[in-house]
C-alpha cells in the first residue's frame, strides 16, 4: 500500500495546474477578503481568522479534487489494473485517502506564508506548527467524500458535484464569512457541519486552546460516514468497472 500512496502522491504533485490553482485560489481568495474588498481588513483579528478560514478552504478543495482524479482514472481503466492486485478494498481507500491528505499541503502553506508574510499574521512557532498539522490531519474527511463520489460517479459529473460539495460546505461552514453573521438556525446547523469543525481545528489554535470535545466528536463522525460511503463506492464500481 505504501508504494501505491506513493505513486499517487507523486501524479497529484506533477500535475502543474493542481499545484498553481490548488493552492493559489484561497491564497488570492485570502488577500482580496483581507485587503481589498472586506469591512474591519485592518484588523489582526480578521485577518487571522480568514487566514485559518482559507487555509481550511484550499485543504477541503484540494481534498476533495482527489475524487476528481479517481473517477478519470475509472474511465481509463486504472480500476481495473487496482482490482488484480492483492489489496483489499478498505486498503485500497485508505491509500487513496492517505495519499490525497498529503496533497493538501501545499494549499495550508500557502494561504498560512501569505498570512505570516503579506498581512503580518503573528503567532508562536508552536502555533504555526500545529496549525499545518491539525489543517493536514483534518482534512481526512473530505478525502472520503471526494473518494466516495470519485467511484460512483462519472468523472463529468464528479467535477460537478464535488463542486458543488465544496462551495456548500465552505459557506455553511463560515469558512468565508463568520458564522456570528448567520441566523440563528443556520449558526446551530453549521456548528455540526465537517467544514466548520474542520476550520475550528485552526481557530482554537489561534486563541491558544486545545479543539474542544464536540469539534473531535464531530469530525470522527464524519470520517466514519463518509470513510463508509468511499468504501461502499468502491466496492460498487469495482463489480460494475
Amino acid at each position: 500500500m505504501l508504494k501505491y500512496v506513493k505513486l499517487e502522491v507523486r501524479r497529484t504533485l506533477r500535475d502543474p495546474g493542481f499545484v498553481i490553482f490548488g493552492a493559489g485560489m484561497p491564497v488570492l481568495m485570502y488577500l482580496l477578503f483581507t485587503n481589498v474588498a472586506g469591512a474591519g481588513s485592518d484588523d489582526d483579528s480578521w485577518k487571522t481568522a480568514s487566514m485559518v478560514g482559507m487555509a481550511a478552504y484550499g485543504a477541503l478543495g484540494a481534498a476533495m479534487s482527489t475524487g476528481t482524479g479517481i473517477a478519470e482514472d475509472k474511465s481509463l481503466g486504472w480500476l481495473r489494473q487496482l482490482r488484480i492486485t492483492p489489496m483489499p478494498h478498505r486498503q485500497v481507500v485508505l491509500g487513496r485517502a492517505i495519499a490525497g491528505s498529503v496533497t493538501v499541503l501545499p494549499a495550508v502553506l500557502a494561504v498560512l506564508l501569505a498570512g505570516g508574510l503579506i498581512n503580518g499574521v503573528r503567532l508562536g512557532l508552536w502555533q504555526w506548527a500545529a496549525l499545518i498539522t491539525l489543517l493536514w490531519a483534518g482534512a481526512l474527511p473530505f478525502t472520503l467524500l471526494g473518494i466516495g463520489n470519485g467511484y460512483r460517479l462519472s468523472a463529468q459529473t464528479t467535477g460537478v458535484v464535488n463542486t458543488g460539495c465544496l462551495m456548500g460546505l465552505a459557506v455553511i461552514g463560515g469558512l468565508w464569512f463568520p458564522v456570528d453573521a448567520f441566523p440563528g438556525w443556520l449558526r446551530s446547523l453549521a456548528v455540526y457541519t465537517p467544514a466548520n469543525r474542520f476550520a475550528d481545528l485552526g481557530w482554537s489554535t489561534t486563541h491558544g486552546t486545545a479543539p474542544g470535545a464536540t469539534t473531535i466528536v464531530v469530525l470522527m463522525g464524519w470520517v466514519l460516514v463518509f470513510g463508509s460511503y468511499a468504501v461502499v463506492s468502491y466496492r460498487r464500481a469495482a463489480r460494475t468497472s
